[in-house]
């Protein structure tokens, strides 16, 4: 029977709009299970407390567990490769961190993901601004103290961080770039704090949130932090700029989920992160990690991202950092 046209094109009108019906509902009930945050790094370090702080928010704001899952090894990359295989419906995502940027240089034709490509961005949590901090038997008392010491002493300054291509080694090889000066990279499989305390390395570049009790009691000291300006946490500290021109170096950290993850789950979460941030409880325990707050629409965070890679990229390709 041929229907006549009119209740033909409201019918057609029905169907077409299923699939819109379809993802509102699916962006209002979700999320209905609990939901996977997958770290790449153990738990008590800076990035376990961060993406353990949102998952607690989350819990309470969307009302479904969000659970912290530690997949560490292989730079994060092990973390991150499950999320891009994951099924993308919001259900498993990843905390982006500064070593995704830096690894899509140093495991350049490694990876069997493109991290720009296969994680979509739904929002930024905060930056990180480091510490240079050194040993208290290191004489200099400033960056250019130390920076005339390392060169005085080219190959006995030796420089610490949680492994080749991590954070704290790719920002010190921005300093040995813009100073010229020579310090030998000793990575490290855990904490390097005990052989800084001691002397056994001289230098390190760290999170606040790892040496901050330390410098407060002065068994280290803080030459200067890396972020553009000074911060509240550390207020007495200069900035690495004011010695050494145009330096910054911030770590990052964020959420990303499976590329094709549906844009209204995504455009939720980015919500309910952005609200979390506004939390004068966690804002505060942020900053006392060094942390400050990155809110922004999940276009915006993509947008960072790709410029954040870049810059570090550059510094990996100049400083030659290449993963086996």
């Amino acid at each position: 029977m041929k229907l006549p046209r009119r209740e033909f094109l409201h019918l057609a009108a029905g169907a077409a709009a299923l699939p819109a019906v379809s993802r509102v509902a699916n962006a209002q009930s979700y999320p209905t299970r609990p939901v996977r945050i997958i770290v790449g790094f153990p738990a008590g370090i800076v990035a376990d407390i961060v993406a353990r702080l949102i998952a607690q928010s989350l819990s309470e704001t969307l009302g479904q567990q969000f659970i912290v899952e530690n997949r560490p090894g292989a730079g994060s990359n092990i973390a991150t490769e499950a999320v891009v295989r994951a099924t993308p419906d919001g259900y498993s995502l990843l905390l982006i961190t500064q070593t995704n940027a830096i690894n899509a240089t140093s495991y350049e034709n490694l990876l069997g993901f493109d991290f720009i490509r296969d994680i979509a961005p739904v929002a930024g949590i905060c930056t990180a601004v480091f510490v240079m901090a050194v040993s208290p038997l290191v004489p200099a008392k400033s960056v250019p103290e130390f920076i005339d010491y390392a060169k005085a002493n080219p190959g006995k300054v030796n420089m610490a961080s949680l492994g080749t291509g991590s954070a704290g080694h790719v920002f010190g090889e921005l300093f040995k770039i813009m100073t010229g000066v020579h310090m030998v990279h000793v990575p490290y499989r855990a904490s390097f704090v005990p052989d800084l305390l001691s002397g056994q390395v001289q230098v390190a570049f760290s999170t606040i949130g790892a040496v901050i009790e330390h410098i407060r009691t002065g068994k280290l000291r803080a030459l200067a932090v890396t972020a553009a300006t000074r911060v509240d946490v550390l207020p007495d500290i200069p900035a690495l700029g004011e010695f050494v021109s145009g330096y910054e170096a911030s770590g990052l950290y964020g959420v990303g989920a499976p590329k094709n993850t549906p844009p209204d789950i995504i455009e939720k979460l980015n919500k309910a992160i952005n609200a979390t941030l506004t939390d004068p409880k966690i804002k505060v325990r942020l900053a006392d990690l060094g942390l400050e707050p990155l809110a922004n629409s999940p276009a915006e965070f993509g947008d960072y991202i790709v410029q954040y890679t870049e810059k570090w990229g550059k510094v990996v390709r100049a400083a030659n950092i290449k993963q086996e």
